[in-house]
């Protein structure tokens, strides 16, 4: 009778952390294989156990009050710890299995992450791998992912990382550019156009380092683009100067295309990382495809 009754209320916790997780009810009910009018009925249910009110329902939005918050904080703690707990023994004795849901952005990714991914699979064979390309940091808990690889600095985010390698960058542009743009010295940058990353914040504005010591420069962003790609090509075309990954433009330097701009300067080596739910337990497989990823990477 008792354990039946854990049984109820452990459901009712975890449909209420899945409603506030996805602010929805559809999408929490969704994700656990339960009807909407289900999860309603457990989180009600819970309400009426504890004699409080635990979320604030409009027309428009879902979220907790401020007793639901910290129900939220402690119980997703402790049923985190229970389900880790099961995971580990279950992975440990039967082996690894399961869903490892990855997502990278799209250049980094395809160079160097999911050539990995077949490497990994046969090291795992019983282990499912989804990969998607630029989910949002907060994908993370809304579409359930294990961890993200994400490039350059990271912003101060409730979310846990860990550093894999970094990567150098360049100042980049074809030879007819520069020949209709003479770039001699760091300040003639801010008279050319540039293209810029529109993912940063401050794509035109860097600080670059010499044997002379560090030169700011900031230019006029003429074109952008969030895709590097799309950055390369129009650098290709001659339409500016580009800062980009020295793995993605290697080939370009190679056969002339593209020519470092004030090559005695260099740029600050950028981080990447892979980022991963701040959870008080990390799974097994999360935790077994970062130190795979370190290894490699």
């Amino acid at each position: 009778m008792l354990r039946t009754a854990l049984h109820t209320q452990l459901n009712r916790v975890q449909t209420f952390l899945a409603v506030v997780d996805f602010a929805s009810f559809t999408k929490a009910a969704d994700f656990l294989g339960i009807s909407k009018a289900m999860a309603s009925q457990h989180v009600k249910a819970l309400e009426q156990v504890l004699g409080v009110t635990l979320l604030l329902r409009t027309t428009r939005a879902i979220a907790p009050t401020e007793i639901g918050q910290g129900f939220y904080d402690d119980f997703k703690v402790i049923v985190g710890d229970v389900e880790g707990a099961f995971d580990s023994v279950m992975q440990r004795h039967n082996g690894v299995s399961g869903s490892l849901r990855i997502s990278t952005t799209g250049e980094y990714g395809e160079r160097f992450v999911l050539p990995l991914i077949p490497l990994f699979a046969a090291r795992y064979p019983a282990l499912s791998i989804s990969y998607s390309i630029d989910s949002a940091l907060s994908d993370l808990v809304a579409e359930r992912l294990d961890l993200v690889v994400r490039l350059g600095t990271l912003v101060d985010s409730s979310l846990r990382s860990r550093k894999l390698t970094e990567y150098d960058i360049l100042l980049v542009a074809t030879p007819a550019f520069l020949a209709r743009h003479a770039v001699e010295r760091p300040a003639d940058l801010a008279q050319v156009p540039w293209i810029a990353n529109s993912n940063l914040h401050n794509p035109t504005t860097w600080t670059m380092q010499s044997a002379a010591g560090p030169a700011s420069v900031s230019g006029r962003a003429a074109h952008q683009s969030n895709v590097s790609h799309a950055i390369r090509a129009l650098a290709c075309a001659s339409l500016g100067v580009a800062v980009l990954p020295a793995w993605l433009v290697e080939q370009d330097l190679r056969c002339g295309t593209l020519q470092r701009v004030l090559p005695d300067y260099s740029l600050p080596a950028q981080p990447v990382s892979v980022v991963y739910p701040n959870s008080s337990h990390v799974p097994y497989r999360t935790r077994l495809f970062i130190d795979f990823l370190c290894e490699h990477l």
